[in-house]
């Protein structure tokens, strides 16, 4: 897939103008050098910064390290690192764009992370791209060795115990979260598992420091964050925007019916919504904003990610095995024009009862997919079920992969 990385919102940071991969030497030059030996004043800076995670849970970042650092000393045993470029979002591009154009500023990251946290061990998972970040590595001269760990491509590969599975030797399945990977992780050890973007925002606030983070971004919500941006009539790009950023400015409105936000596990919003909202975490999720074309059918949309998701489930309890396919299917029936039958009632229904049951969030995610497209594609649902669709062009606009659609 092409992609463009034009468009400007503020001064650079994580992404250098022009979409060159930095080596070691010019993320040097660029950056100047990091500065390792006290970590108490990192986690306080940190804090300081309000630098949250950009892998969609948006939890605050000092926070993670110290739970992970507390149950290293509270179990004697030294934690573990993993880096998160695992992209197992369809829609999403951020990750393995900073992972090639800004490799060493996610490694200097991993770093600082691992010695905050008292690791003996530092991995980082990708599904693409493990070849130039092994020639990377060759470039430094770190601390701690950094194993690069090809991870299966699965849109639950990324999940924190889905990754602490892999790396210990099994599969790359979610585990109930009791106890939590932060206290028993890779082979049972307290793990960190940060996304790469929060790395690489780490590593510049161990550099420039709190204020300078916070030069950009509203108070609540400082900082910027990458996006995937997926707008009619042009190239997908990876952009950096400050929180606060009017949505309309990084997806023009024009003729557009729906926005997604957040990827697949997100929520749609109608374009009179979208026009009123900025740029949130809560709205970003996983890094992606879709303008949907006011002449496609967001219901015909929802179905394939709906049918895509239920097939990537781990498929090890009740909701993913029972519920997701039952939701794809009656959704499927409702993206088509025709007697819709009890389908609307069984998919409310069905999502009330898996939502919170299931071992990691991956059926809640696609809850709020449905429910999000039940307010949004309202209108467009009763056209359906009088038997006709609004859409003129009903071929599918979100990305999903060829072998699982």
């Amino acid at each position: 897939m092409t992609m463009t990385f034009t468009d400007i919102y503020m001064p650079p940071r994580l992404l250098a103008p022009g979409g060159t991969p930095a080596g070691y030497a010019t993320h040097q030059q660029r950056y100047g050098p990091v500065s390792y030996g006290n970590p108490a004043h990192l986690l306080r800076t940190l804090a300081e910064s309000g630098l949250t995670g950009r892998g969609g849970a948006a939890f605050p970042t000092y926070r993670k390290l110290g739970a992970v650092a507390e149950a290293g000393r509270r179990t004697g045993r030294a934690p573990v690192v993993v880096g998160n470029g695992a992209e197992g979002e369809p829609a999403s591009h951020k990750d393995r764009t900073l992972l090639r154009l800004s490799p060493h500023l996610v490694l200097d990251g991993l770093q600082l992370a691992a010695e905050a946290v008292g690791a003996g061990e530092a991995y980082l998972a990708v599904e693409d791209g493990a070849t130039p970040l092994e020639t990377a590595l060759t470039e430094r001269r770190d601390p701690l060795p950094v194993r690069i760990v090809r991870v299966p491509k699965r849109f639950l590969s990324g999940q924190s115990s889905a990754l602490a599975q892999y790396i210990s030797g099994q599969a790359a399945l979610p585990r109930d979260q009791h106890p939590p990977v932060r206290e028993q992780g890779v082979r049972r050890a307290p793990t960190l598992v940060q996304n790469v973007e929060t790395l690489a925002h780490l590593a510049l606030i161990a550099r420039y420091g709190a204020d300078w983070f916070r030069s950009q971004g509203t108070p609540a919500e400082p900082g910027s964050a990458l996006c995937t941006v997926y707008a009619p009539g042009r190239e997908v790009r990876v952009v950096e925007a400050p929180f606060g950023m009017p949505l309309h400015r990084l997806l023009p409105l024009d003729g557009v019916g729906a926005v997604l936000t957040g990827g697949y596990h997100g929520t749609w919003l109608t374009a009179a919504e979208a026009a009123t909202r900025t740029l949130t975490a809560a709205d970003l999720g996983a890094g992606v904003l879709i303008a949907l074309p006011a002449d496609r059918c967001g219901l015909a949309d929802t179905a394939d990610v709906l049918r895509y998701l239920a097939l990537e489930s781990a498929g090890q309890c009740g909701p993913c095995l029972n519920g997701l396919p039952r939701i794809a299917a009656a959704f499927r029936t409702l993206a088509a024009p025709g007697p819709q039958g009890t389908s609307r009632r069984d998919v409310a229904r069905w999502a009330g009862l898996v939502e919170g049951r299931g071992a990691c969030h991956h059926p809640d995610g696609t809850v709020r997919l449905v429910r999000s497209a039940f307010t949004t594609f309202a209108a467009e649902l009763d056209a359906h079920a009088a038997g006709h669709c609004t859409a003129a062009d009903r071929r599918p606009l979100l990305p999903v992969p060829e072998n699982r659609s």
